[in-house]
């Protein structure tokens, strides 16, 4: 596919809002407004990709946001995996990495991916 110019992804922006309101989930695939908004979001896609790439979390990223949305603290994280406040912090600001054995018990405890914990 041609290289998107930053004028083509703002006229897809917008199409794509004119589109929203006239297309759900019951508008058959092969409807006109249907392709035109699968076209237009391929369009916003690609040149996303291309001009804000979404890089991999790091294992400190991942424990911290994880901890955010289950609203626990580094000390109730430590608490449940037996290891100190200062060892979840260390992982937390990126200074240490977690065992295979702790990173085991972070996925458990926080929900997050093996694949994800392991950078895939």
């Amino acid at each position: 596919m041609a290289r998107i110019t930053k004028e083509q992804y703002e006229f897809a922006l917008a199409r794509i809002e004119e589109l929203l309101p006239v297309v759900d989930d019951n508008t058959p695939s092969n409807d006109r407004n249907a392709v035109e908004l699968t076209m237009m979001s391929d369009v916003v896609i690609d040149y996303e990709k291309e001009h804000y790439p979404i890089g991999k979390p790091t294992v400190a990223q991942l424990i911290q946001l994880s901890l955010d949305e289950k609203k626990m603290s580094q000390k109730q994280l430590a608490s449940e995996i037996g290891v100190s406040p200062s060892r979840i912090s260390d992982y937390v600001s990126g200074r240490a990495e977690p065992t295979l054995k702790i990173a085991r018990l972070l996925c458990v405890t926080l929900g997050i991916t093996p694949a994800a914990m392991l950078g895939y």
